[in-house]
C-alpha cells in the first residue's frame, strides 16, 4: 500500500518548472489522423524532451501493427510511477479529445520531470488498442515479471482531457492516497478538480479506462479526465475535433498533472 506522508505544500510549486503554454499547444497541435502518423508523431515529441536511446523503446503487441511506446526516466529507486495514455481513436470523429489530448502531454511531462533528479523512477508508457477492449495495457501488464509488478508503485492514467472547465478525477476507481494527493496538488496550483465518476456518464454499458489493466493487478490507480454528463456526447462522433479542447483548460491540466507527478516523488515512499 502507498503511504502519503505528512509534509507541507509550501515549496512543491519549486519541485517543477513548467513548460510555456506554447510548447503544450503546439505538441496538441501535432495531431494525425492515422495510427502510424501518431506513432511517429509521439516518437518525435519524446525526442525533442529528451528522451532518447535505450530510454525509449516500442513494444510490439503480438497479434498488431501498432506497438506500444515506453519511455523511462530512471530515478534513485526502481519504485516506479507509471504515466500512462492511449493514442488510439475510433473511426468517427478526430480523437483529439479522445485521446490525443492525452497522449500529447506525456513527453512534455517527462520533460518536466526530467528537469532535476527523482527519487521514483517514472515510466511513460503511450497504448495501442484502447479503443479495441485495453489491448495495449493489458499486453503491457501481462509481460510484467513479479518483481516489475512489485515495484509499481501506481499507474495515473490521462484519458481524454482539456475540455472547457473540466479537470477531474475517476474517484471511485482512485486509490484513496492517490485521491488525497489530487486534492492537494490541484488546490496548490490553484485549480479546481472535480470528482467525476465514469459510471455515471453512460446510460448503458460500462465505461472503462487503461487503468482497469492495472487494477487487475492490484496496482493503485488513478484517472484524470475532463469528461461531463454535458460533454459526454462528444466522444466517438464527429464533433471529437480539435476545436473542442479548450486551450487554457488544457494547459492548466498539464500544470496539475506536472506538479502531482511531482509531488507524489517528494512525498510517497519509494
Amino acid at each position: 500500500m502507498l503511504a502519503l506522508f505528512s509534509v507541507a505544500l509550501a515549496g512543491q510549486d519549486n519541485q517543477v518548472r513548467n513548460l510555456e503554454p506554447s510548447v503544450i499547444a503546439e505538441r496538441f497541435g501535432r495531431l494525425q489522423s492515422g495510427e502510424a502518423e501518431r506513432v511517429a508523431a509521439l516518437r518525435e515529441m519524446f525526442a525533442e524532451a529528451g528522451c532518447t536511446g535505450t530510454h525509449f523503446t516500442k513494444q510490439t503487441v503480438t497479434g498488431w501493427k501498432t506497438p506500444n511506446l515506453i519511455c523511462t526516466l530512471p530515478g534513485a529507486s526502481k519504485r516506479t510511477f507509471v504515466i500512462t495514455a492511449h493514442y488510439d481513436k475510433v473511426k468517427k470523429g478526430e480523437g483529439a479529445i479522445d485521446n490525443w489530448s492525452g497522449a500529447a502531454l506525456l513527453p512534455s511531462l517527462y520533460q518536466t520531470l526530467a528537469a532535476k533528479p527523482r527519487d521514483f523512477t517514472y515510466t511513460f508508457i503511450l497504448f495501442m488498442g484502447e479503443e479495441s477492449g485495453l489491448v495495449g495495457s493489458r499486453y503491457y501488464v501481462n509481460q510484467l515479471t513479479l518483481p516489475q509488478r512489485r515495484n509499481i508503485a501506481a499507474d495515473i492514467n490521462i484519458d481524454s482531457v482539456g475540455l472547457q472547465g473540466n479537470i477531474n478525477i475517476w474517484a471511485s476507481r482512485a486509490h484513496p492516497d492517490l485521491r488525497t494527493a489530487a486534492v492537494l496538488v490541484a488546490s496548490m496550483v490553484g485549480v479546481h478538480l472535480s470528482a467525476i465518476n465514469a459510471e455515471t456518464l453512460v446510460r448503458s454499458g460500462t465505461p472503462d479506462s487503461d487503468s482497469h489493466a492495472f487494477v487487475n493487478i492490484k496496482i493503485p490507480v488513478i484517472d484524470f479526465h475532463s469528461i461531463s454528463p454535458a460533454t459526454m456526447p462528444l466522444l466517438h462522433t464527429a464533433k471529437d475535433v480539435p476545436s473542442a479542447v479548450d486551450p487554457a483548460t488544457y494547459y492548466d491540466t498539464y500544470r496539475v498533472l506536472s506538479a502531482y507527478l511531482a509531488y507524489l516523488d517528494s512525498t510517497f515512499e519509494p
